[in-house]
C-alpha cells in the first residue's frame, strides 16, 4: 500500500470489492442480503442463559460529540412536568396528569448505523447510482435507513481484539487492525468465534473504555484504533452482513495514507454496500464472553426508521 496515493488504492479496492449489481440494479439492502431467515434461526438458537446486554451508549448531553460538522450531543427538553400536574394546569379531568418531552439531536450523535446513503465515491452512491439522485434535500429517497427496518437481527460475533492483542484490554490510538489481527483473535477465542456469511460482526478495541476512564477528549474524530484499509478485501470475501465497533469512526485514525479522510468508508459503504456501526458499547458483553468463553450470541440491532435518513440511532441488544 502506497501511503502517498490514496486515490489509486481506493480505486483498486473499489474495483476488487464491488458488489454492484450482485442483487440486481434496484437493490437497496447491500450486504444485509446475506442475513436471511436461516441465519436468524441460527442466531436465535444461541440463546441458552437468557442473559441480555445493552450495546448502546446513553443518548444525553454528556456525550462524545464536539460539534464537528454540526454534530452535537442530544438536547433533551421537558414539555410538561410533574410540577404542572401538581398544580392542575394541564387541563385534564379527574386529576390525571402526565409528562412529555422532546429530544433534538443529529442522528449520528451516539450509538448508530451508517446507512448506504451516508458515503459516496466521486459522487457515486451504493450500486452505482448518482449521489444526487439518491440523497437530496428531502433525504435519502432510495436507500434511506428505513429500508433496513426489521432486518438486522441474527448471529452476532464479538472479536475482542483489545483483549486479545492489547494492553489491559485496550489497543493504542493509531493501531491498525489487519486481517492477521482478526484471524489471530478468532483463533484465540475458539472455533465458535469464526465469522462468515450473514454474520453481524462486532469488533472491540477498548477505545470506549478508555474514554470512560479518562474523559471524552478526542474520542469524536480524534486518533483511535480501528480497521485497517487493508481489510477491505476480507470484509468483502467474508460476506458479513454488517460490522460495528466501539470507536467514533470504525477505521483506524489517523488514516493510513498521508492525506486521506476515512478511505475505508469510501470503499465499504458505496461499493460493498456494507452497514457500519459506530460508538457501540461492548464492555459488559466482552467481560461476559471472556468469562464463559462464548463469543457468539443472538443480536438484534434495528435502526430507528427515520424515513430518508442516511444514518440512525440504534439500541442493540445481545442475548446469550
Amino acid at each position: 500500500m502506497d501511503r502517498t496515493d490514496p486515490e489509486a488504492a481506493i480505486a483498486a479496492a473499489a474495483k476488487r470489492c464491488s458488489n454492484w449489481g450482485r442483487w440486481g440494479a434496484d437493490d437497496v439492502l447491500g450486504t444485509l442480503n446475506f442475513l436471511d431467515d436461516a441465519k436468524r434461526r441460527e442466531g436465535a438458537a444461541l440463546v441458552r442463559r437468557g442473559v441480555s446486554f445493552s450495546l448502546a451508549q446513553r443518548f444525553d448531553a454528556d456525550g462524545p460529540q464536539k460539534g464537528w460538522r454540526r454534530r452535537t450531543n442530544p438536547v433533551h427538553t421537558m414539555l410538561d412536568t410533574g410540577l404542572e400536574a401538581e398544580r392542575g394546569t394541564q387541563g385534564f379531568p379527574h386529576g390525571i396528569g402526565g409528562a412529555d418531552d422532546v429530544v433534538f439531536m443529529p442522528l449520528q450523535a451516539s450509538t448508530q448505523w451508517d446507512g448506504l446513503g451516508h458515503i459516496f465515491d466521486h459522487g457515486v452512491a451504493w450500486n452505482g447510482r448518482r449521489a444526487g439522485d439518491v440523497v437530496t434535500s428531502e433525504g435519502d429517497r432510495v436507500t434511506g435507513i428505513e429500508t433496513a427496518s426489521g432486518r438486522i437481527a441474527g448471529r452476532g460475533v464479538l472479536l475482542d481484539v483489545g483483549r486479545a492483542l492489547g494492553t489491559d484490554g485496550e489497543l493504542p490510538d493509531g493501531f491498525a487492525i489487519t486481517v492477521e489481527h482478526l484471524e489471530e483473535t478468532m483463533a484465540a477465542q475458539g472455533e465458535a468465534a469464526r465469522v462468515g456469511r450473514g454474520d453481524l460482526l462486532l469488533v472491540r478495541t477498548g477505545r470506549l473504555a478508555r474514554a470512560r476512564r479518562e474523559g471524552w477528549g478526542d474520542y469524536a474524530g480524534g486518533p483511535a484504533p480501528g480497521l485497517s484499509f487493508t481489510t477491505a478485501d476480507w470484509l468483502h470475501d467474508s460476506e458479513i452482513a454488517a460490522i460495528a465497533t466501539d470507536t467514533w469512526g470504525f477505521e483506524v485514525r489517523p488514516n493510513e495514507f498521508d492525506d486521506a479522510f476515512q478511505p475505508l468508508h469510501q470503499v465499504a459503504i458505496p461499493h460493498l454496500g456494507l452497514y457500519l456501526g459506530e460508538m457501540w458499547d461492548f464492555d459488559a458483553l466482552a467481560a461476559d464472553c471472556a468469562a464463559d468463553g462464548r463469543y457468539e450470541f443472538w443480536l438484534t440491532a434495528d435502526p430507528l426508521p427515520v424515513t430518508g435518513a442516511v444514518g440512525a440511532p440504534v439500541a442493540p441488544i445481545a442475548v446469550k
